[in-house]
């Protein structure tokens, strides 16, 4: 018997009679913050993914022979598109690798084609935004979203570098009020100095659902390559005077010899009920419906860092509003993301004299 999977209607999506005025104060709360990290850098930094540790250019690769379900919006028929990848940490402060945090990877397809979301008329990429360490977000939706923000990230201490007892005592308040406002405690948060996987070593999700065509799914992003697999047997070692951006040098480093090469899978929803659209705590049973793959991404050997990349790349955009109106992400904190990430982008890059628009060619990107 088949498994039977959800189709995607509007209706999947429940949004609350007030979230607009709640995406106001999410973008109020970041802006604040945002005026933090400026004055404390001198210019504009991103209020989350700060501080990279790759800018590498590469390919997406479409499998062949995909299943009905699974060849859908973007991988809805062989292909193979060039991408433009970021791997970074996921706070908005260019910080010390010896104080360590979740990482996210995301990746920017261009040449795509087909109807846009609103606000991404007439542009031709694709971006996805993933995040390392669970398969689910810590907030359920965005009104607790707004209330971690106030009281953990805009008001909290801006980390200093390499300050052990602050971290932790940060960890701990993070994941108290994570919990307090109904969401899920992430054990990465717990305590400073957990072991610290290579970045090209490890596993990223989209922690969230998004549109899949006809369908609704989440992603994640796995490593594949051998080489890859291997440097997950050892932590990088990270010693904050000595290399304050040791996960950056172990990036940059194994992208000098090899290549990287991750598969993308996707988790195809079966069950409103079980896997939710509106509460992004839920983590989607794979028993249910596993992980399948649907597309390749290759970074070539190159040198993933130089001063040119990194503020070519730093002046990107990657944002869930960047889509297909296939890969429309639903859900509240989607729905929070789509209003709140051009509203920051626009002012980062203003603020730092960035042009605003999307790269239409791979050869935009310095060496």
């Amino acid at each position: 018997m088949s498994t039977q999977y959800v189709p995607y209607s509007p209706g999947v999506e429940q949004p609350q009679d007030d979230e607009q005025q709640t995406f106001h104060d999410i973008i109020a709360s970041m802006t604040r913050l945002a005026g933090r990290t400026r004055e404390q850098y001198g210019h504009e930094v991103r209020v989350s993914h700060g501080k990279s540790h790759g800018l590498a250019v590469g390919e997406l690769t479409v499998l062949d022979n995909l299943p009905e379900p699974l060849a859908q919006g973007l991988f809805a028929h062989p292909a193979t598109y060039p991408l433009i990848a970021r791997l970074a940490n996921v706070p908005g402060e260019i910080i010390s690798d010896a104080v360590n945090t979740q990482r996210g990877f995301s990746f920017k397809v261009l040449g795509v084609e087909g109807e846009k979301i609103a606000g991404h008329e007439g542009q031709t990429t694709q971006d996805f935004v993933f995040d390392s360490g669970t398969k689910n977000f810590p907030m359920p939706d965005a009104k607790a979203f707004l209330q971690q923000h106030r009281t953990v990230s805009e008001h909290a201490p801006l980390i200093p570098t390499a300050i052990k007892e602050v971290v932790s005592t940060v960890s701990r308040v993070t994941n108290d009020a994570i919990q307090a406002l109904g969401g899920s405690s992430n054990p990465k948060l717990d305590f400073f100095g957990d072991s610290r996987i290579h970045p090209l070593a490890e596993a990223y999700y989209s922690q969230t659902p998004m549109r899949y065509g006809n369908y609704i799914a989440k992603m994640e992003i796995v490593p594949v390559a051998p080489a890859q697999k291997e440097l997950a047997q050892n932590e990088v070692k990270v010693d904050g005077d000595k290399d304050p951006n040791a996960l950056r040098t172990a990036t940059v480093g194994y992208l000098r010899e090899h290549d990287a090469e991750f598969e993308v899978r996707v988790q195809l929803c079966t069950d409103l009920e079980k896997m939710p659209i509106e509460d992004a705590t839920a983590e989607w049973s794979e028993e249910a419906s596993p992980y399948q793959p649907v597309a390749r991404i290759r970074l070539p050997r190159q040198e993933a860092f130089s001063e040119a990349r990194q503020n070519y790349v730093d002046g990107l955009s990657f944002s869930p509003a960047h889509s297909l109106a296939a890969h429309r992400p639903l859900g509240s904190i989607m729905r929070a993301r789509l209003a709140a990430y051009p509203a920051m982008a626009k002012l980062r890059r203003q603020g730092n004299h960035d042009p605003l628009g999307e790269p239409t060619s791979i050869d935009q990107v310095p060496a």
